[in-house]
């Protein structure tokens, strides 16, 4: 007995081919010569961003990972139809027993050996297989389906080729530099058919929501630095116009938390109408007298988030929060992927490094459990919540809910349920090719909190460090404005803007209607494009049987009203003051109508006749006035890369 199983283990190792060095170290250089050649780089060095991750495994699970849930489970399903077999020295792997058809000729022959033994392929057959079968490698995989068995193979005992063989077909084709755009086709912008032109006769009074979010400016800049003009439904006015900061007055000490004031100028795309700029100043608290702050980072780790613009820059501007924040200040960490899960107790926020170590292990990778993510992080923020402190939940991701809740009506009605018990909800959008604008704008609008987009560390600066109190210290609570236009005075007008801000005329006066919220120090600015009565630029005819009643010989243009809610409190308070034609507007308004202007242009430029990027850079130019961040004059480069992108045939 002992002589038989000898002579099989010496039979078996006779079998065995030898390991085979030179071999091997021709396959690798096969394998990298046709790589290089595929991605196009040659002997070049090629350029990154981020620094090389090596291991097969590793690379196969980022490849993977920064798919969407289609391009994955087709990946994913790919992998385990070929079955992936590697040879490593002196010692074996364990793999899938799958067979792979490589051949119309040995696919009754595959099936044979499967059946009874395995049988050896010499390497002269496999190299004439490769030559044969590479381009067709997707098409000939065999439908084996794989059970939970694992066993030592060789590639001889199976007819699979070693990874350097068929590496060449294997390579995917070349993946974009960091900052691609993936699937474009699958991001959703929230907007709303462009407001337009109102007869005062008709319909003499406008409300709105007040608007405090940037993300629609810095997503337009994404758009025009990749070369690109941006699509219309990304552009919302009002986002572009309260990107940038104005030289407001603030108000008094006692008085309501913010300071409105209006002003009547020239319009400069229309010499026969005229602009009003309706614009409110929040105070600005001192930051030593603020109430503590509860502040819970719910992150999106999902493997969408996997590029360099995605988790590894969020993690880096959530860190630049932290130097603002005091010791009676708690911060708390919630990721969502496949599941959600605490990652960071309530912690000090002086306990810097702590907190800093936590973000730094964040992976991506998984679905979007967003719904989870928000049950997790709110259940926390309520926990750490003491009379007189604030809690925010701050979400940071690229707004794909895959996974619970990803509906916009859905998450609508979700968080206005959660509102009413005092925590904010804002949301920090991150990176390109599946961003979801709208789900963003939904969470954003409907938990009392704001929406901004960070597409680099600067605009994260901007963001969470300059505008830090108002992103996220609340000094007023549904903020709504309501404008009343003279017939006598106006014969039309047209709100720029605010086209997903609407409100009914009703709504004004009625508490439980939701609206925007104004933190500590922010601006709202809104501009209303009017035509006084007479004037050769009114595109409506008077109507023959019209109202003759009016008889009214002010000079008022019309009456602005506002209602805001203190924190807190469930009835509103009213402002009131009429709109004085002799209040005329300064450079910060003309700027303002800049921007409109520049809007209106990247969105048809319905209203704007023969005036084009020419004016509007020379009126944005003539304006600039203080800019000490250079947003302004980023602001001009933008609007030439637009016009030069606008002229090309």
């Amino acid at each position: 007995m002992t002589d038989d199983l000898d002579r099989l283990k010496a039979a078996l190792d006779a079998a065995t081919p030898q390991h085979d060095p030179k071999r091997k170290a021709e396959n690798l250089a096969l394998a990298r010569k046709n790589f290089a050649e595929r991605q196009g780089s040659e002997d070049s060095v090629r350029q990154s961003s981020d620094r090389p991750v090596t291991g097969l495994f590793r690379g196969l699970k980022n490849m993977i990972s920064q798919m969407n849930p289609r391009g994955a489970l087709v990946a994913t399903t790919a992998l385990v139809a070929v079955g992936l077999v590697i040879t490593l020295p002196e010692r074996e792997m364990r793999v899938p027993v799958v067979p792979v058809d490589f051949s119309q000729q040995e696919r009754t022959q595959t099936t044979t050996r499967n059946e009874e033994q395995p049988a050896r392929v010499e390497p002269a057959q496999a190299q004439q297989a490769q030559t044969e079968e590479d381009t067709s490698l997707g098409s000939s995989l065999s439908s084996s389906v794989l059970d939970n068995s694992f066993a030592p193979l060789s590639r001889q005992a199976t007819g699979l080729r070693t990874l350097n063989e068929y590496a060449p077909a294997m390579l995917p084709a070349p993946m974009p530099e960091p900052g691609w755009a993936r699937e474009a086709d699958s991001e959703a912008f929230a907007n709303a058919p462009q407001n337009t032109l109102r007869i005062t006769s008709e319909d003499p009074v406008s409300t709105f929501s007040v608007d405090v979010d940037t993300a629609s400016y810095a997503i337009v800049r994404s758009f025009l630095r990749r070369g690109q003009l941006p699509s219309p439904d990304a552009v919302r006015i009002e986002e572009m116009v309260n990107y940038f900061t104005y030289n407001y007055e603030a108000p008094g000490v006692g008085d309501a938390p913010f300071r409105p004031s209006v002003s009547v100028m020239p319009t400069p795309w229309n010499a026969d109408t005229k602009l009003v700029r309706i614009a409110l100043q929040g105070e600005r608290p001192a930051i030593a007298s603020r109430p503590p702050l509860n502040l819970v980072f719910l992150i999106d780790t999902s493997g969408s988030m996997q590029a360099p613009d995605k988790l590894p820059l969020l993690k880096q501007a959530l860190g630049l929060i932290l130097p603002q924040l005091t010791e009676a200040d708690e911060v708390a960490i919630v990721a969502y992927a496949g599941t959600a899960g605490e990652v960071l107790a309530p912690t000090s926020a002086d306990e810097v490094a702590t907190i800093r170590t936590a973000l730094s292990r964040l992976e991506a990778g998984g679905g979007t459990a967003g719904e989870a993510g928000l049950r997790e992080a709110y259940a926390l923020a309520e926990a750490m919540t003491e009379e007189g402190e604030v809690s925010r939940v701050l979400l940071a991701t690229d707004g794909d809910f895959n996974v619970g809740l990803s509906d916009p009506k859905e998450l609508k009605t979700y968080i206005a349920d959660r509102r009413d018990n005092g925590i904010y909800l804002s949301v920090l959008g991150f990176g390109r090719g599946n961003l979801d604008d709208a789900t963003m704008q939904a969470l954003a609008q409907n938990g009392n909190g704001v929406a901004g987009y960070i597409d680099t560390l600067a605009e994260a600066q901007k963001v969470l460090v300059d505008q830090f109190s108002g992103a996220l210290y609340p000094i007023a609570n549904d903020v709504k404005v309501q404008v009343e236009f003279n017939p006598a005075q106006i014969a039309e007008y047209r709100l720029i803007g605010y086209e997903t801000r609407s409100l009914l005329r009703e709504d004004f006066n009625n508490d439980r209607v939701d609206a925007g919220d104004i933190g500590a120090g922010h601006q709202v600015t809104a501009l209303y494009e009017v035509t006084p009565v007479g004037s050769p630029a009114r595109l409506t005819d008077e109507l023959r049987y019209g109202d003759q009643s009016v008889s009214s010989t002010s000079e008022e243009l019309g009456y602005v009203s506002l209602r805001y809610k203190q924190p807190g409190e469930p009835e509103s308070a009213l402002i009131e003051q009429p709109i004085d034609p002799s209040v005329p507007g300064d450079d910060e308004a003309r700027f303002a109508a800049a921007i409109a202007g520049f809007g209106q242009l990247l969105t048809g430029g319905l209203y704007l006749s023969d005036w084009g990027y020419s004016e509007v850079i020379a009126l944005a130019n003539e304006t600039r006035g203080d800019d000490p961040y250079g947003y302004r004059a980023e602001a001009v480069q933008l609007m030439r890369l637009a016009q030069s992108l606008a002229e090309q045939p």
